[in-house]
């Protein structure tokens, strides 16, 4: 069975550490344990160059659910940490938000493939 991931990125190797400061998603498409298609894609919302601007962590974020439109074909976004209207728009969007101490995009897709990743809710700010 395929399944596709969205990994928060700057570079398409790593993790980015925050979901909000990553400018692209790097998209995994996952079958068998492996990894059979990769794509980057932009995130809506997020001009290239522009820092990541300071929100509400109380309540819905308008900024968050633009950057998740991009993804909605995904089963999970990873990324390092998030704000809390960041994790609430990806689970109102029916998608799985997983934070992880991995920053190797290849062990990241690896370890949910195996359904060894772990996500580390205390990231969640």
């Amino acid at each position: 069975m395929q399944t596709k991931i969205a990994i928060a990125t700057e570079d398409g190797v790593t993790v980015s550490a925050h979901f909000g400061r990553a400018p692209n998603f790097e998209v995994l498409t996952i079958e068998d344990g492996q990894i059979i298609a990769r794509e980057r894609r932009a995130k809506t919302f997020h001009p290239a160059g522009q820092p990541h601007e300071h929100h509400d962590h109380t309540g819905h974020d308008a900024h968050a659910s633009g950057m998740v439109g991009v993804v909605r074909d995904c089963a999970a976004i990873v990324a390092g940490g998030m704000g809390k209207p960041a994790f609430a728009s990806i689970q109102a969007a029916n998608l799985t938000p997983i934070l992880t101490d991995l920053r190797d995009i290849e062990q990241v897709a690896r370890a949910y493939a195996s359904g060894t990743l772990v996500n580390r809710a205390e990231r969640v700010h």
